[in-house]
């Protein structure tokens, strides 16, 4: 073909474009019209000019319509969200009203303007008419911090890129803050190789970039001869870095944007391992986002899941029977315990939808730990089917074979915590220990860690004897403010190597909130004690973590009240809480306090928690201490807890009611506990 004949096809093709962008003219200006009728209408009957759900829905529905056309949803979202615009500027000056504006929002980013994470949030909010001031944060906690602490209403953070995969260090901050993601964007990321203006890639003999950038670069990088590379907290911050130094051998990689704004030439673009590179960042807030019913939604959520074959399958399984669909599983070794896996998930719905509702309390019953990061509107999922086409959730088939006795009793206040609820046993897996299972689980340990010596003697001895977890008190809340109040967290790290020394995970009081981040870091198992059971904002705090719970009856406390306060951790999404009968206080003397040996049948039956007997706070002299243990594993108990020392005369804490440690050995045998093989 000739260069004539390619020069008219081409003319051909544009007038055809000519004539279709005139019919788009026509239908806008058609629009226009309708937005004008749309006007008086809303004059007549005195109504606002924007109905945000309205303006949701249409553009949920037109992104629905686009992807029949192969359209892209991002071209979509901005194209409508203009038109809307547009059409409420018209219909506000033909009633001749102020604008009613969408408001301002203050965004923490991580970097600086022209870094990625300022592009998310410009295309994020810029497509909603909201306009944008940002505070810069240095790093990902940083930006997480200013939200939490009220400097800025959302941080918008990156999570996962096509290239270099999950963003690990945003995945653990997402668990452990309390923030909800309200919204997520996935922002087409296009490298390029920025220097000052004349720079060659011949000149170039130092790169600076994000270490994001430096994985997902690395092809291009490995081909640059003789070049260091140095990594830079923020793609923005590097290209602003090399234009004050105006060294044509130092470049930067980072985006077109970065360099209009600071002044520099793109050298090279696409420089990226793969041509298609997205990163999906998620937009953070202090409050939940309310979806409007409808809009495609997507739901994020952190689960930990039984340590035994096939736990994270039945996991899944619930998706499958509800009929929704799972987008996204992403593993995590837990922080501070490496051993176990965290798995974040992405899932369509919002959990204001009833068949979500039900999907996450059937997910309850079959996980460990379980955290709704948050609903939000997706831009990229089909609209969900009607609920009424959708499967309810079933128990699985592990929990209809199990049928134990349930009280008669419905349950006040406590509904996670009830058997209703979940009608299996929760079995709670901590080493070798099984909570809640048939083997009885024996826990020995020291009232008080005083010294070295004593734990390792006391935890020499629980593993010797057969127990399988490791007791001591660092932090000591006492009746008198003279007694001995523990040695705090140089205890808890003596406490930590003796379990490690012997291979018995451990088990210690933590008192307030502020120290639960802290505390779970070294112990396996945080205890509540007896004048915490109602220490509602510790409750919570337990909750968010990831450790199992044991937790005190109140010395003055009733079942229901105990119960209840276990719900507070199990709402939180901690379903890894055990329940300890310590004995309550009656007007008999002869005890220290009276064990209530019937609360065991009694929670047994009211809930699928495990249920653990604490006899050395009951009786308050060690000669009792057997017979009540005793008793309590004929009842039914889940678990024996025991104070130990090895002299307990010379013990600074409840020295008359603690073994020793001959003593314990011979209730472990009575117990029938067998010994752990050396």
């Amino acid at each position: 073909m000739s260069s004539s004949d390619e020069r008219q096809d081409i003319d051909k093709i544009r007038s055809e474009i000519d004539k279709v962008d005139s019919e788009i003219l026509r239908l806008l200006a058609e629009r226009k019209s309708h937005a004008l009728r749309i006007a008086r209408a809303k004059g007549e009957f005195d109504r606002p000019s924007r109905d945000q759900t309205r303006e949701e829905d249409l553009i949920a529905d037109r992104i629905a319509a686009a992807a029949q056309h192969d359209l892209d949803s991002e071209l979509i979202i901005k194209l409508w969200r203009t038109i809307v615009n547009d059409s409420v500027r018209i219909q506000q000056e033909a009633l001749g009203r102020a604008e009613e504006p969408n408001g301002g929002i203050t965004v923490a980013i991580q970097g600086i303007e022209g870094s990625y994470s300022h592009i998310a949030a410009e295309q994020f909010f810029g497509t909603k008419g909201i306009e944008t001031a940002y505070v810069r944060a240095k790093a990902f906690s940083d930006a997480i911090d200013e939200v939490t602490e009220g400097r800025a209403e959302v941080a918008v953070l990156p999570i996962e890129n096509t290239t270099s995969g999950a963003i690990s260090e945003v995945y653990d901050l997402l668990l452990e803050s309390d923030l909800s993601v309200v919204g997520d964007l996935k922002l087409r990321v296009r490298h390029c190789l920025l220097g000052i203006h004349g720079t060659t890639p011949a000149d170039i003999r130092k790169v600076y970039c994000h270490p994001q950038a430096v994985a997902q670069c690395s092809d291009f990088l490995a081909s640059l001869e003789d070049c260091e590379i140095v990594h830079f907290s923020d793609t923005a911050l590097s290209g602003k870095r090399i234009k004050d130094l105006n060294d044509p051998s130092i470049a930067a990689i980072a985006s077109e944007e970065a360099a209009r704004l600071y002044g520099l030439e793109v050298i090279k673009t696409g420089i990226a391992n793969r041509a298609e590179n997205y990163t999906r960042f998620v937009v953070v807030a202090r409050e939940p986002v309310e979806v409007p019913e409808g809009v495609p939604s997507k739901t994020s959520a952190v689960m930990a899941v039984g340590n035994r074959p096939g736990a994270l399958m039945d996991a899944l399984s619930i998706f499958r029977e509800g009929d929704i669909n799972l987008v996204k599983l992403e593993s995590r070794p837990i922080p501070h315990n490496p051993k176990e896996e965290l798995f974040y998930i992405d899932f369509e719905g919002n959990v204001a939808d009833h068949e979500v509702a039900d999907l996450l309390d059937a997910l309850t019953r079959q996980v460990r730990f379980l955290k709704v990061l948050g609903s939000y509107p997706s831009r990229d999922l089909r609209p969900r089917p009607d609920a009424d086409t959708r499967k309810p959730i079933e128990p699985s088939g592990r929990e209809k074979l199990v049928s134990p006795v349930v009280s008669g009793q419905s349950p006040q206040g406590y509904r996670l915590g009830s058997r209703g609820h979940k009608p299996a046993n929760t079995i709670v897996e901590v080493g070798e220990a099984r909570f809640g299972s048939d083997e009885l689980v024996l826990i020995g340990g020291p009232c008080a860690v005083e010294s070295w010596d004593q734990v390792i003697a006391s935890a020499r001895a629980v593993r010797d004897s057969g127990g399988t977890v490791l007791r001591g008190g660092c932090f000591k809340p006492r009746t008198s403010p003279y007694s001995f109040q523990g040695l705090g967290f140089e205890g808890l790290d003596m406490l930590s190597e003796a379990g490690k020394t012997f291979g018995l995970p451990i088990v210690t009081e933590v008192l307030s909130p502020e120290d639960v981040e802290e505390v779970a870091k070294k112990a396996d198992i945080l205890q509540i004690g007896t004048r915490n059971m109602q220490n509602f904002s510790l409750l919570s705090a337990v909750g968010r973590t990831h450790r199992p719970v044991l937790l005190k009856r109140g010395m003055s406390s009733s079942l229901d009240e105990l119960l209840q306060a276990a719900e507070y951790i199990l709402h939180e999404g901690n379903q890894q809480v055990m329940l300890c009968e310590r004995g309550i206080r009656t007007f008999e003397t002869s005890t220290r306090n009276t064990l209530d040996l019937s609360a065991v049948p009694v929670l047994r039956g009211r809930t699928h928690l495990p249920v653990v007997v604490d006899p050395s706070h009951a009786a308050g002299n060690r000669d009792l201490v057997a017979p009540l243990a005793l008793a309590a594993e004929a009842i039914g108990a889940h678990g024996i807890m025991v104070e130990i020392h090895p002299k307990p005369e010379e013990a600074l804490s409840d020295g008359p009611q603690s073994l020793t440690l001959e003593q314990f050995d011979e209730l472990a045998r009575a117990l029938g506990v067998p010994r752990r093989q050396l």
